[in-house]
């Protein structure tokens, strides 16, 4: 008996290394796909895509369902915008953190306790921006817009918020950006409009805004329009 023990430890042993030496390789393999940076490309959006997953996201977010908002910032950050997995699960992280930050606040004062998130958010976000962007300035402005849908400002105007975020990320400027902000400002309020009642060809008309709302900023990003 403690001969046959005795033989079987250097086989252990060996079987150990060889198991360590493929999680070794198996690490050095995934690393690059999960950790290094990729050329990320804010603009490779699909118009179609990124509204059904916004869609997603207000319904997550309505429902207090954070996990499955993550998942839906997950997959804009990883399939629409090209981000690394660990960038895009960075993306999400912050995004739904100030987002769950934010709902439960009643006041501008309190809501400023979203801003390091947005600041986050935006960081890694600009690693896929076609140029500079004011990251201090983004958050800001995506807070305002957060906040003035709560204070009865119209659509139209919080829209103007909204495509200077988009100015601010995309570099570009022009009437199909404004359009862009404003389409998605009436689709928010349609849906604060229909609070509880809302249904599911309430959510369909809202996806098929957004489609083309996302549509006039994909037009604009593609011309490259200057900034005025």
């Amino acid at each position: 008996m403690g001969e046959t023990t005795e033989g079987t430890l250097p086989s252990l042993s060996r079987n150990r290394r060889r198991v360590s030496l493929v999680l070794l390789v198996a690490f050095a393999a995934l690393f690059p796909y999960v950790a290094v940076p990729r050329p990320a490309d804010l603009t490779a959006f699909d118009p179609a895509e990124a509204a059904g997953l916004e869609t997603a996201m207000w319904r997550h977010y309505y429902d207090h369902r954070f996990a499955a908002l993550f998942l839906d910032l997950y997959r804009l950050a990883r399939d629409q915008q090209g981000f690394s997995p660990l960038d895009s699960a960075r993306i999400a992280v912050a995004a739904a953190r100030a987002a769950k930050t934010f709902q439960p606040t009643t006041s501008r004062n309190e809501a400023q306790a979203a801003v390091p998130l947005l600041a986050d958010y935006f960081a890694v976000l600009a690693r896929g921006a076609p140029g500079p962007v004011d990251i201090a300035a983004a958050a800001a402005a995506e807070l305002d817009w957060w906040q003035a849908r709560r204070e009865s400002v119209g659509p139209k105007d919080y829209g103007l918020t909204i495509a200077r975020v988009a100015t601010l990320l995309y570099g570009v400027d022009g009437a199909d950006v404004r359009t862009f902000g404003v389409l998605r400002a009436e689709a928010m309020a349609f849906r604060d409009a229909r609070g509880a009642a809302i249904t599911e060809a309430d959510w369909d008309a809202i996806d098929a805004q957004l489609r083309d709302a996302y549509g006039h900023l994909k037009q604009a990003v593609s011309r490259g329009a200057k900034i005025r």
